[in-house]
Parts: structure tokens; sequence; C-alpha cells
């Protein structure tokens, strides 16, 4: 899940897909990650599946949306680059093969549809969408999608001064200052649509918003927080002061919050032969 607060830039020089030690290090603690993490608007897994059966989820890690794909009807399989998260994945039913979306082998294996939860950006937007256009089916949709998370402003601001303080070199802390999330997700949203863009033969590329809330109590956060990918490899003392100061917070506010999500879309259908 890209964080608001310290992800909503990278700096200029490489792009969040080039990261690749964040992008393969969720599985540091996979456990933590199927259970914190939050499951995604039926809303949006029923129009996707609408597309057909057959489904590959980019990036699946533990499958918490291939499972929810799989409760609707859904055949799914996963592409996971981290091991660790498939054979979480795997214990949980997911079949998972272990492989980076722009170097893994299709053998030949086509899809109604291709979709990534919260894992789209670790991949190279015009290889993800060129390889997606590759095993789809004529018609099938290629859907990439985010949890859009905005925190209270009190505890955005507090988070992101925790942030400053603990790591203020991170390479994704380059802009710490909360902002509208939806604002910041923008530019991701639309490097995702250029890739489709780019590729050809995929239909105007569109935006699906599914708006929904969710309480937070201190530990459920603190829970979660370590799971984003500017703390996944953060040493454990430096863990330990951020997780501390950002529960000061929390207990400040009453030991708990709403916090208001929008899960946004990134979809296309494949119409024609791709460019090149």
């Amino acid at each position: 899940m890209p964080t608001i607060s310290s992800e909503g830039s990278t700096p200029p020089a490489l792009k969040p897909y080039q990261y690749r030690q964040t992008a393969e290090s969720f599985g540091s603690d996979a456990e933590r990650y199927e259970r914190a993490r939050p499951q995604y608007p039926q809303a949006l897994v029923d129009r996707i599946a609408a597309a057909g059966p057959e489904v590959l989820d980019v990036g699946c890690g533990t499958g918490i949306a291939a499972r929810q794909f799989q409760a609707a009807g859904c055949s799914v399989l996963g592409v996971e680059p981290d091991p660790r998260m498939a054979e979480l994945a795997r214990q949980f039913g997911v079949e998972a093969e272990v492989a980076t979306f722009e170097d893994w082998e299709p053998a030949g294996r086509e899809f109604d549809a291709v979709v990534a939860g919260q894992a789209w950006h670790w991949i190279d937007p015009v290889a993800g969408a060129a390889m997606a256009a590759r095993v789809l089916r004529p018609g099938g949709r290629l859907a990439a999608f985010w949890h859009v998370f905005q925190l209270p402003p009190e505890l955005a601001q507090a988070q992101a001064a925790v942030f400053r303080r603990v790591m203020p070199d991170s390479p994704f802390n380059a802009d710490a200052l909360p902002k509208r999330a939806l604002d910041v997700y923008q530019a991701m949203f639309t490097k995702a649509a250029d890739g489709m863009r780019a590729v050809g033969g995929f239909s105007a590329p569109e935006q699906w918003r599914f708006d929904w809330e969710r309480s937070y109590s201190r530990d459920a956060w603190l829970d979660q927080l370590p799971t984003h990918g500017n703390l996944t490899r953060l040493p454990p003392d430096k863990l330990a002061q951020v997780l501390e100061g950002v529960g000061s917070a929390i207990d400040a506010m009453g030991g708990g919050f709403t916090m208001e999500y929008a899960t946004v879309a990134v979809t296309a259908t494949l119409t024609g032969p791709v460019s090149g």
C-alpha cells in the first residue's frame, strides 16, 4: 500500500517499480500483512468478475484479492515476486507462481481478467500492460486498483512528523507533508493509464471509485502500519520509534479513529492488437 504521508512522491531518479528491494520486502512479515491489510469492496470484485471466470492476480501477495475473486466464482492464478508471500497464499488455497510480472512466463495460458491490488506501482506500467495484453482474451479486462486512504488531519500531521524525525533520509520520505489523498495518488493512476495507452490495443482507460470507511483502534492501526512499503525494511529500533510516536498520537485522539477509504481502479479492456 503506498503511504500518503511518505510515499506520495518519489525522487525523480527512480520510479516506484525500480525500488526492487522494497517491492519484494512485504514477505518479511507475511502473516501480519495477511492479518492487517483490508479486503476490497465487493462491488469492485463483482464488476471485474463480470469479464469472465479466469483471473490472473498480479502481485497477489498473500491472496487477499484472489480469495475474494474465488468466492465470486472465479478461477485465480497468482503471480508474486516474493516467495514468502506466495507460500502463504498457497496455504490459503491460491495457486501462486513466483516471478516478477514482467519476467513471468505465461506458457500459452489466457485469462478473462488481469488484476493487481496494491501492486501495479511496483511494475513497469508499459511492460506490465504489454504482458497483460499478451495473456488476455479479446474483450478481457486489465484492472489495477488501490486503496486510497485519508487519515484524520491531526493524525496525518502527527504521523508525518514522526516519519520525518525517525527516517529523514528515506527515499520514500521526499514529501512527508500530508495532502488530499486522491490528489497524491492521481499521478500513479495517470501512469497506469498511460502505460495502457502506450501499448495500444486497449479501450480508453477508465477510473472506477468505491468509497467506504473503516474504524481503527490504536492496536489495529499499529498492526497494519509496518506492512507499508516505507516501513517494511526499517530496522527494529526505528520501527519501534515510529509505532511509539504514532501510537501516542492515536492515544491523544481517544484511542481510535475512522479512516476514509476510496478504492480506485484504473481499467481498460483488450479490443485489438497491441502496438509493435
